[in-house]
């Protein structure tokens, strides 16, 4: 097993919390992880990027062309970090549209179900949906529920099956 993926958006939208449950997934594999974080100006609602290499890799950073997967929580942020992006990996954004990428409105879905901020977790859940991750859904499932603040582990547990179950019909080609 060896994958190397990036997580970008903005402050403020769950990326460190996405690589927290990533690695732990990782971890409850018993595969070897490696996390790095860039928070920059993370808390005025700046860019974040967080890198996961799951296998055996010797360091953090992933160089351009490389990352096998990406999940953008922030189309802003796709521009800034596309680079990394290798020309077979797939991205996976949440944005309303998109004419290239697998996107789902995880920011509008989770809106609707009164958890606005939980947009992580429905990006993390379509992602799982199209079978690209090292981990599935009931791992997932269930790191999240183990891992979740008790006052949010209904919600995130919620968001994250809600762009799980996103009809397939509804999917770009």
């Amino acid at each position: 097993m060896k994958m190397q993926m990036a997580i970008t958006g903005r402050g403020g939208q769950g990326v460190l919390f996405l690589t927290r449950i990533l690695t732990e997934c990782a971890l409850d594999l018993g595969q070897e992880v490696i996390a790095s974080e860039t928070h920059g100006m993370a808390m005025r609602g700046g860019s974040v990027i967080s890198t996961l290499k799951v296998g055996p890799f010797r360091g953090p950073l992933i160089g351009s062309g490389q990352a096998d997967l990406m999940l953008v929580l922030d189309e802003g942020s796709m521009e800034t970090f596309f680079h990394l992006l290798s020309k077979d990996g797939a991205l996976f954004l949440n944005s309303p549209s998109s004419g290239s990428h697998p996107f789902i409105d995880a920011t509008g879905l989770a809106a609707g179900i009164g958890s606005p901020l939980m947009a992580n977790l429905v990006l993390l859940g379509f992602t799982l949906q199209h079978n690209k991750l090292f981990c599935d859904y009931p791992l997932t499932e269930s790191v999240t529920g183990r891992i979740s603040p008790e006052r949010f582990r209904e919600a995130n547990l919620k968001a994250l099956k809600l762009g799980y179950s996103f009809p397939s019909s509804q999917r770009p080609g």
